[in-house]
This record gives structure tokens, sequence and C-alpha cells, in this order.
């Protein structure tokens, strides 16, 4: 019954899709609150924006797209904040909204997407999951207990990993509880334990939305933007938040009427949309992906619901609570966002079961492997686009 429910295009409100709607908060989470903390954002900016690109995904795709912040645009900006300021962060969502609208409505994004082979996706798809599973070990593992840096009791005890092996442990028991939903277990246990851990430490951020402004990037800000944030992410983008997204669609909806919609051009089209007035703002720019669809399914969620209801949260978290919102997602601590980031990968690694050649393995684990070792993973897909029309055209036998 539930797969004819969530094909149809219909919305189940209900706390197992609400428990799908928090999956991706493992790799949200991290990227956006550093770069509020970092770059100085306007916490109010930033939450409006990604609740408002939530909730008109949800209502236009009617399944569980995610929205997440450009990871090669967040690595760059958190590592050099003297340099990309909040002006430099607007003129790249700018940039990106304006390429991605030039790209979709010419029709150029689905005639590059045909260079994107499956084995190609599916090696995308393998080094994402493979990358969830590093980035959240390392969370499990780390020495700090929360992403704000701040310092809580017991530092000195692994308590760290020890909560992430304990909710490790509940996730698994309760993957596929209805009325126990694991990712709302696993983040209920994580706000309490970073209460009582001292996340807080004296915090006293007020509610009410924090400041809104329209930015001026300069010249330079938008040159900035172009050669350091947008250059590197753009092959990122069209492989990962475009082709991937429309790719795993069809797998985990096959039979969905609503496939029509789901197709690359369209996920750049709402894209564009989305990052050129949030970056008039100063918001962190936005993309869909791969790896927060797959999250959203591995905890429940199956239609458009659910990134209506995390949208409406994000909402509130901006209108209504501002530094105080930003104060309180600081307390999940960091092995309970790894944790669920871990079970993440494992949903998107097993997909390169649908090769069937050894040349196909050849051109996954390729890229898989490269994206594994160099910082900027759109290296890994051209060479893995290039392997591949290689073997291609000279017919080679693996």
């Amino acid at each position: 019954m539930e797969s004819v429910r969530s094909s149809s295009g219909g919305f189940r409100f209900d706390r197992v899709e609400f428990a799908g709607s928090l999956g991706d908060l493992g790799t949200l989470l991290p990227i956006v609150v550093a770069m509020i903390l970092i770059n100085k954002l306007s916490p109010t900016t930033v939450f409006l924006a990604f609740g408002l690109f939530y909730m008109m995904s949800g209502l236009y795709y009617r399944l569980p797209i995610p929205v997440q912040p450009l990871k090669a645009v967040g690595a760059i900006a958190i590592a050099n904040p003297a340099l990309i300021t909040e002006s430099v962060i607007g003129a790249s969502g700018i940039i990106f909204g304006l390429f991605l609208l030039f790209v979709s409505l010419s029709g150029l994004m689905d005639r590059i997407a045909r260079l994107f082979t499956q084995e190609v996706v599916r090696g995308i798809q393998l080094a994402l999951g493979l990358i969830f599973l590093k980035k959240g070990i390392e969370l499990i593992v780390a020495k700090s207990l929360f992403i704000s840096g701040v310092k809580g009791y017991f530092v000195d005890y692994h308590i760290n990993l020890l909560l992430g092996l304990v909710v490790f442990a509940v996730v698994l028991a309760l993957l596929d509880n209805k009325k126990l939903p694991a990712a709302l277990s696993a983040l209920a246990i994580g706000l309490v334990a970073g209460l009582g851990l001292g996340g807080l430490n004296g915090d006293q951020s007020s509610a009410g939305p924090t400041g809104m402004h329209l930015i001026s990037p300069s010249i330079n800000d938008f040159w900035i933007a172009f050669i350091m944030l947008i250059l590197p992410q753009i092959p990122l983008t069209i492989g990962n938040a475009c082709v991937g997204t429309s790719d795993t669609c069809g797998i985990l909806f096959p039979d969905s009427p609503l496939l029509s919609r789901t197709k690359a051009g369209r996920f750049a089209l709402t894209m564009g949309i989305a990052n050129l007035p949030a970056g008039l703002f100063g918001a962190v720019p936005m993309c869909h992906g791969t790896g927060g669809l797959a999250a959203h399914y591995r905890f429940g969620a199956r239609t458009g619901a659910a990134p209506v209801m995390i949208g409406a949260f994000f909402v509130i978290l901006a209108l209504v609570l501002g530094d105080m919102g930003l104060t309180v997602l600081s307390l999940i601590p960091n092995s309970v966002l790894g944790v669920l980031l871990v079970f993440a990968g494992l949903e998107l690694c097993p997909l390169v079961r649908s090769l069937k050649t050894n040349e196909e393995y050849f051109i996954a684990i390729l890229i898989a492997g490269i994206a594994l070792t160099v910082p900027n993973m759109a290296w890994a897909f051209g060479i893995g686009i290039v392997v591949d029309l290689f073997i291609r055209k000279a017919n080679i036998k693996i």
C-alpha cells in the first residue's frame, strides 16, 4: 500500500514522513552552521532560504527531493573566511542562479546530461556514499562534541564516540520501525545529550529574527565568487544535483508518474529559481543532491510532505527563533550527525549493483577512487567521463 501511495503524487503527513525529512541533517547542519558562525551570515536569512526552497521542492516534485548547501562552496568559504565574505557568498548565489537558469531554459542541461552514462552516474553515487561514510565516521570519532566548538563537560572521556556508538545501535534497531522512527529517535537522544553535556554553556541567544538586508557585491566580489566558488562547483552540481538526483529518483520511485518532472533540466531550473533571490540577501547557495535523496528515503520519506515539513520547520526557525534556533541546532552532537551520514552512505553505495559488465564497474570504481583521493570531486567526474568515452570508442574489454 505504501508504494502505491508514495508513487501516486499524494502527500503523507505523519511521523514516519517527518522522520524521513530529518534524514539529511547530517549533511546540511555541519556546513550551514559552520558558514553562519565562521563567515558571519544571518541565521534568519540562511534558514529562511532553505525553508522556502524545501517547501517549493516538495510542492512541485511531490517526492522527498532534498535541499543541501553547495559542498564545494561551503568547504572553500569555511577555509577562507577573510576572503569569502557575505558579499562574495551572495555573489556566488547570484552567478550560480543565473547559470542554472540559462542551462535549463536553453535546454543545454539535458544535452550535457547525455554525457553521464549509467556507469558514470553509479560512480558518482558510489563516491558520494563512500564520502558520506568517511565523513560520518570522522564526526563520530571527533574529539569535539559540538559543531559550534562549544566546550561541553567530560571532553576528555571520549563521550562523543560513546554517544555515537549508542545512537548507531539505536538507529540500527529502529531502522524500519514505523512507530518509533530511527531519525527522530537519534535526534531526540542527541538534543537531550547535548543539553545535558553542556552544549548551551551559558549561551544567552535571544529569540526573534536576525537582521536581513540586500547585499551589494562589488565587481571584485563577483570575480572572487566566480573563480574560487562557482568554477569548482559547477561540475559537481551537474553530476550530482542534476543528473545524479534524476537517476536516483528513477531507482527509488520506478513506477511513479511524477518522474516526468525529475529531469536534470528541471532540477537546474528549480535551483536557479531559488538561488538567484537567495543570493541577493547573502544566503548560503543551495542545490539538490542524490545523497540527500537517499538519506530522506532511508529514514522513511516517500512523498513531498517530507520536504514541506522540514521546510516549514526551517521557516519557523528563521522567523521565530533566529539565533536561538541556531543554538538549539548546535546542541546536536557531532557523532549523532555522523550516524545519519553513515546510514545515508550505506543507502547510496549498493546502487552500483545495477551495473553488469567489467567495463562499467571499472568506470564506477575509478570515479569513486579518484573522488576519495582528490579534494575536488569534479576531477573524478571529468576523468570518468573521458575514460568512459575512450573505452566505448576503442571497444576495450576489461
